[in-house]
């Protein structure tokens, strides 16, 4: 090939590589996006498992305390109960253990019903913390929906500029040898979608390591494509 042709392959590889190093980047912050939303869904998640926890208690709470109530009504049941049958004992004796035993009973009824007041107070402040939860995962979710949203954006913004520089790259495919074309769609797949790179201050700019004057002159001459020894990229100057 002529080094006049070669050097018009390498400007258009240098196109090329443009508009692929925007692909690679755009493609790889595509990727990323899904795991993004992932988290911002489960940090609303997280969010809202207070909310439950919070729920569930006072559900608990509601259950315990009908538990209590239906214990207390057995209690107060028993209580009158005895109380009905104070008047058919005979002795005096009896009718003192009776009465000990009916006063144990409202003791008993007494402590159940703190326990039940207790329960009221109790489901009355988890019923407050929850109605301040609701407000709180309203807000936490507006949030959520924008960040989602933003991303969504995002990712639309992203594959509608893929559009334009893949109509682009088939643009510029064409004027560039098969051979050559082929050389650069290798090394891209197994460089990081970065197939050629310029020479700066001797050295290559994709790997920083020392390119030796002898290549450097080899590069000027376009007699042959010239890649880096130590990342095997095709090496070009900037005029």
């Amino acid at each position: 090939m002529a080094a006049a042709d070669l050097k018009t392959q390498i400007i258009g590889l240098v196109g090329l590589q443009e508009l692929d190093s925007e692909i690679y980047a755009l493609n790889n912050e595509k990727e990323a996006k899904p795991l993004e939303i992932k988290a911002i869904e489960a940090s609303f998640e997280a969010k809202k498992q207070n909310l439950a926890a919070l729920e569930k208690k006072s559900l608990d709470l509601q259950k315990q305390r009908k538990d209590k109530e239906l214990e207390l009504g057995s209690k107060e049941e028993a209580a009158k109960k005895l109380q009905g049958q104070l008047f058919s004992l005979k002795t005096n004796k009896e009718y003192q253990t009776m009465l000990q035993q009916i006063q144990d009973a409202k003791a008993d009824g007494g402590l159940v019903e703190e326990k039940i007041l207790m329960l009221f107070e109790e489901t009355d402040k988890v019923k407050k913390e929850i109605e301040q939860e609701n407000i709180k995962i309203k807000e936490e979710e507006k949030v959520f929906n924008e960040q989602k949203k933003k991303v969504e954006s995002r990712l639309k913004e992203i594959d509608d500029r893929l559009g334009v520089l893949q109509a682009q790259r088939k643009q510029l495919i064409p004027g560039i040898d098969p051979k050559v074309s082929s050389l650069y769609e290798r090394i891209l797949r197994s460089r990081d979608g970065l197939a050629i790179v310029s020479v700066k201050d001797n050295s290559c700019s994709g790997c920083n390591m020392n390119v030796p004057p002898q290549v450097i002159n080899l590069i000027k001459m376009y007699d042959a494509i010239i890649t880096c020894e130590v990342c095997n990229r095709i090496l070009y100057i900037k005029e």
